[in-house]
């Protein structure tokens, strides 16, 4: 009984065809490839490949070559610390170990990846985001969150915190009361540590309650004291 012959039946002709019979097969194996090939293209279609997008030049080199020598005024702009600040910050940070590696690859300078922290936490809203900052950085997304978790990492160590926020000494402790006595009354004189708060902006008005995160500076905000 004839018939019109599967895919498949081509398929098997081809493979349980002796070795000598091959040659004269040929064209129903050309056969077959054209079919896969018609049936292929009737269920698929191509598309070209989006070119990527070339990123532009890097900001945060020229901030640390040219801006924090000759711009002082920008470079806290940028960073939020002087120019000085920066420069002890990062002296203190370098030698973290968080900073080291065993790999033959050298690891990113532990300045840009200290401004890269300082540009991310002084800003906020679309300027805080990870594609702003990585187009400000010339960083990846990536190695911006590697970045930004290393330099943490070093500045919350209990050796760092130390040195650098120190607790006051008794002799700094009997300045700060004599000076509250001065300026008040003897009966605050003990009331030497000052609590103040700052705003911390927030991207959108909360769900729940949101009218109650309305500062004075009509922005939407969390308000943290610090003691």
């Amino acid at each position: 009984m004839g018939g019109a012959e599967s895919d498949f039946d081509l398929e098997d002709d081809v493979d349980n065809a002796p070795v000598d019979d091959v040659p004269f097969r040929r064209w129903r194996y050309s056969r077959y490839v054209a079919q896969q090939y018609r049936r292929l293209y009737s269920q698929r279609y191509l598309k070209p490949h989006r070119k990527r997008r070339e990123r532009g030049p890097a900001r945060l080199p020229y901030v640390l070559s040219y801006v924090k020598e000759n711009e002082p005024a920008d470079f806290r702009s940028a960073l939020r610390v002087s120019p000085a600040t920066f420069d002890r910050l990062v002296n203190e940070l370098e030698d973290d170990p968080v900073f080291l590696n065993n790999s033959q690859n050298e690891q990113i300078p532990v300045s840009h990846q200290v401004a890269v922290l300082l540009f991310r936490f002084g800003h906020s809203g679309n300027a805080a985001s990870l594609k702003r900052v990585a187009e400000w950085s010339g960083y990846g997304k990536g190695t911006v969150l590697l970045m930004t978790r290393r330099v943490l990492t070093a500045l919350l160590r209990p050796e760092f915190l130390k040195s650098s926020i120190p607790p006051p000494t008794e002799e700094e402790r009997e300045a700060a009361k004599k000076w509250v006595e001065e300026h008040s009354c003897y009966a605050w004189r003990n009331g030497w540590l000052f609590v103040d708060g700052t705003l911390i902006p927030l991207y959108f008005r909360p769900y729940w309650y949101g009218e109650a995160y309305f500062d004075r500076k009509c922005n939407y905000s969390l308000n943290i004291q610090v003691s």
